[in-house]
Order: C-alpha cells, then sequence, then structure tokens
C-alpha cells in the first residue's frame, strides 16, 4: 500500500473533528516508542492509505506495512509496534480469544459516547 511522500512510518488516521479522539492521537504522537504519523482523515490522502471518509468517520485506522488496522486491533497494533516487552504483551493479551471481542466491545462503547468523553463535543456525535 502506498504512503505519501515515501514515508514508511505507521499511519494513525483518527477523527479530527472530535476533541476525545485529537487527545488520544496526541497521546501516541508524544509517547509513541515507533515514529508515527498522525492525521486526522479530514485532511488525509485517503485514497493513498487504501481507506474511504465513511470508513474513517466511524474507526481510528493504523496504516502500517501494507496492512489496515481499525477499532481495537489499531490500539493492539498500536501497543505490539512499540516494540518493548510489556507493550507487546498488552497487545497479545488484547488479541487473545475472548479478550479481543471484549477489547472489540469496549472500543465500541467508547467510539459511540465519544462525545459524553473529556474533551468530546456534540460533533463527536456518531450516528
Amino acid at each position: 500500500m502506498a504512503v505519501r511522500n515515501g514515508d514508511s512510518s505507521p499511519v494513525l488516521v483518527f477523527d479530527g473533528d472530535c476533541g476525545f479522539c485529537t487527545t488520544v492521537a496526541r497521546h501516541f504522537e508524544r509517547r509513541s516508542r515507533t515514529p508515527l504519523r498522525i492525521v486526522p482523515w479530514q485532511r488525509a490522502d485517503l485514497a493513498s492509505l487504501a481507506l474511504m471518509p465513511e470508513m474513517t468517520a466511524e474507526q481510528v485506522y493504523l496504516v502500517s506495512d501494507g496492512s489496515l488496522y481499525a477499532g481495537a486491533e489499531c490500539f493492539a497494533e498500536l501497543m505490539k509496534i512499540q516494540g518493548d516487552p510489556f507493550h507487546r504483551a498488552v497487545a497479545s493479551v488484547m488479541r487473545a480469544p475472548g479478550i479481543r471481542r471484549l477489547s472489540a466491545w469496549g472500543y465500541t462503547i467508547v467510539a459511540r459516547n465519544r462525545h459524553r468523553l473529556p474533551g468530546g463535543t456534540p460533533a463527536c456525535k456518531m450516528d
């Protein structure tokens, strides 16, 4: 999958209209051990990332090594690519049978209620 400007860093694509989402994205931007490109979907070249607006308005995405990771799986991959044993263990737990479903459910609950969370605004509300 092509990433613009020849940058091979993983790309985190989030909803830039959502204060809560922006806060989470900035957290990863400041603390990631792996270089990341952080870009709101509203400003991203989505076609170059194999994404569409209707996809990115619903979930956060990580584009890494030619693969797309969405929602809870995005966060599991973010943990994995940090490279240290602790974060890799967190990623493994998030992907374990049973826990994977729980992680996905938790992500869905947070995504549906992001307008109620700190930094969230009515613009964050999903239909």
